[in-house]
């Protein structure tokens, strides 16, 4: 239990109903009486002084310590009454006033900082004498009220001179809060430091700088300074990084004045990333204002790319768009592109796809694109709206008069050359490549011409779609049309179409290789690294089936007929010469015209022959070498199987006649002449004629033996 520091004496005097005693007057008595007779100078002095002896003590008792408090406050809340509001504010924090006590008298300034369940614990003789209105403002024109009126027409409201006075108080009263909560909180900075309280802030004081009061405190400090227009101060208060400031309470006064720049840094501080999208929409749209706030769209940008939140994206992305599409695809295609997508990833992409579409078609492209060819979205429907798209653009491209004549020229300068023999021609579309100007419209059509060669889309409907919108130009869209023909399995026509209006016998011939494939593999790829089209040429530039032998026969026949119907002497030399290997000469031969010279098919027909000789003689030499094995097989177990003897069981007599005696001898005969005859069978003799066996062919030839037809 402390000593109480109520004074001491040493006499009483004892009455008949009584006990007195002479005492010296307290702190608080004297204090009392000098405030209750408006000595305020006074009261001040005496706290003063007392403060002073405490300090001079090597030790601090609680209980005077309190007695000070009281008496600082009481005389603070004396001077607020009566406006005297540089006074109260030094005599309050002497006093060490809780500062929402304070606080409380400025509704313009405590916002929602205080709840119905906030408390503060006040001395009793204090909370008797404070003042009974509910501001600072109805203090002063309570003021105004006693010491003017009725002297002032028509009232002290309304009268110039109090409504001058009554703003140079509010005034006073602001600067007296701005300097009281400044020193609480240089206080709470140094709290652990040495202070007149002593032991005692570590009791009660400790408590109050603490938790809500610094929120308070740095909150209101901050609405004073954004509307006395102190922006060093206020950027001083929100770059400590101790600071409590409450956002929600001072963003509306940000905003009505105009500070932009430290809103958004407010927001980004607290993680506010939502209101600071919103922001900075609003600086872009020119909505505010403010010249602090530099490139908003590129912060943006840099915000949304940093967080990769899903739902944030979709929200801002639609209007991205509008302000910088290719920054606002970048940034939506740079999301998690797993390709193993969720049912509800590729509903979500599909509704931003149609947004995209209502707000910038050529940016709802891009993001097709991206979903097809660079998540590989397995979604059919996007596969084929990425076919009608590309052939859109193509048709629109034509639309163009300049694009239009350059793309008929190169279709009529590419059968000029393919007509002259070059020594190392080259397909159509490496060579529309290579000799047109670099331009969006040639893009597209290499793009088109590319993708056309996938699989996951309706072919017979963009055949139908390009077929209605190219027109009159079939030709200029030839390469189209037979990459569409050959995947529908018009074999025949796309072949036509290749040779006979395009004149591109390498593609032709890359057809029937590849089994249907206009592009080859390796012209395909050769594209894609040149113009950087990674993803377009699907499975055109990587690794492919292989196609059925049988299949690449029957192309590479049709291309043949092809050739001989319009009398095409030199392809026709120049495609038997690179795919003997999958013609026979049977079915060459009576596709020959009857005009045609020999010369056409010797080169074709001499190494058919030269190929069948070359079999047949293997065939002689696998023979002779299986012969060989055999004789020395039969050598080896000769002796065994002698030695072993055999049983032949034969069916029994009607007549029951006696069992024949087994000649051994015979019986190993009979064994020798069976194991050369099933020889004979695998490699039957033909003694009179050899067969010659194309390699790929289903008929065969018949050469006498030793006829004199040279094969060399």
């Amino acid at each position: 239990m402390r000593p109480s520091s109520f004074p001491r004496s040493g006499v009483l005097i004892l009455g008949q109903n009584s006990i007195q005693s002479l005492l010296p007057s307290t702190l608080i008595s004297q204090a009392e009486s000098l405030l209750d007779a408006h000595k305020i100078q006074d009261a001040i002095d005496l706290a003063d002084q007392q403060r002073k002896k405490h300090e001079s003590k090597i030790t601090v008792d609680v209980g005077e310590a309190e007695e000070l408090r009281y008496v600082y406050q009481r005389i603070g809340f004396q001077c607020l009454a009566e406006t005297l509001f540089e006074d109260a504010g030094k005599n309050l924090f002497a006093g060490d006033l809780d500062p929402r006590v304070l606080v409380s008298y400025f509704p313009d300034l405590r916002g929602h900082l205080f709840g119905e369940e906030d408390g503060i614990d006040l001395f009793e003789g204090v909370v008797e004498h404070m003042p009974p209105e509910a501001s600072v403002d109805e203090i002063i024109a309570a003021n105004l009220v006693r010491n003017y009126s009725p002297h002032l027409a028509p009232n002290t409201r309304e009268a110039p001179p109090t409504v001058e006075l009554r703003a140079i108080l509010n005034g006073e009263a602001r600067n007296m809060l701005e300097v009281f909560l400044r020193k609480w909180r240089t206080r709470r900075r140094v709290e652990d430091g040495p202070n007149v309280r002593g032991e005692i802030m570590k009791d009660a004081g400790e408590k109050q700088i603490k938790g809500k009061e610094g929120q308070v405190i740095d909150t209101v400090l901050a609405k004073i300074f954004v509307l006395g227009d102190k922006p060093t101060d206020l950027h001083a208060l929100l770059q400590d990084p101790s600071n409590e400031v409450i956002l929600d309470e001072i963003e509306q006064a940000l905003i009505q004045s105009g500070h932009f720049s430290i809103l958004c840094s407010l927001y980004k501080e607290k993680g506010e990333v939502v209101k600071l999208c919103e922001a900075w929409a609003k600086l872009i749209e020119g909505e505010w204002t403010d010249p602090d706030v530099l490139d908003p769209l590129s912060n943006m940008f840099t915000l949304l790319t940093e967080k990769r939140d899903k739902a944030l994206i979709q929200r801002w992305v639609i209007w991205l768009t509008k302000k910088d599409p290719d920054r606002a695809l970048k940034l939506l295609t740079q999301r998690d592109s797993n390709k193993r997508q969720a049912k509800s990833q590729v509903e979500d992409d599909l509704a931003m796809l149609e947004q995209l579409r209502a707000t910038n078609p050529a940016a709802a492209v891009q993001f097709l694109e991206f979903l097809v060819l660079q998540r590989r979205s397995s979604d059919r429907s996007l596969h084929m709206q990425l076919a009608l798209s590309c052939v859109d653009q193509l048709l629109e491209c034509l639309d163009d008069e300049g694009t239009l004549k350059l793309w008929r020229a190169k279709a009529s300068s590419f059968a000029s050359s393919a007509s002259s023999r070059s020594q190392s021609p080259t397909p159509f579309l490496t060579y529309f490549a290579s000799t047109t100007p670099d331009s969006p419209a040639k893009r597209i059509r290499l793009k088109t011409a590319l993708y056309l060669q996938s699989f996951e889309y309706d072919v017979a409907q963009v055949r139908e779609h390009l077929q209605e919108g190219m027109g009159e130009n079939e030709k200029v869209l030839a390469l189209e049309l037979a990459i569409l023909d050959g995947k529908l399995g018009s074999h025949r026509t796309a072949i036509s179409t290749l040779v006979h209006v395009l004149r591109d016998t390498v593609s032709a011939e890359a057809y029937c290789t590849h089994g249907g494939r206009v592009i080859s593999p390796k012209a395909a790829l050769s594209l894609v690294e040149m113009y950087s089209l990674a993803g377009w040429a699907g499975q055109s530039s990587g690794k492919i089936d292989a196609v059925d032998d049988q299949t690449k026969r029957d192309l590479v026949r049709l291309l043949l007929e092809v050739y001989m119907s319009e009398g095409e002497s030199y392809h026709t030399a120049r495609l038997l010469d690179s795919q003997a290997m999958n013609l026979d000469v049977v079915d060459v031969i009576p596709l020959v015209p009857p005009d045609w010279s020999l010369n056409v098919l010797s080169s074709f027909l001499a190494r058919s022959f030269r190929r069948t000789l070359h079999a047949h003689h293997e065939g002689q030499i696998v023979k002779a070498m299986s012969s060989g094995q055999n004789l020395d097989v039969i050598d080896k177990t000769w002796l065994i199987l002698r030695e072993q003897g055999a049983i032949i069981e034969e069916a029994a007599d009607d007549s029951g006649g006696e069992e024949e005696e087994v000649d051994e001898k015979s019986d190993e005969k009979s064994a020798f002449q069976n194991s050369v005859e099933s020889q004979e069978t695998v490699f039957p003799r033909h003694p009179e004629k050899m067969v010659l066996h194309q390699e790929l062919g289903s008929e065969a030839i018949s050469v006498p033996e030793s006829g004199g037809l040279d094969l060399r």
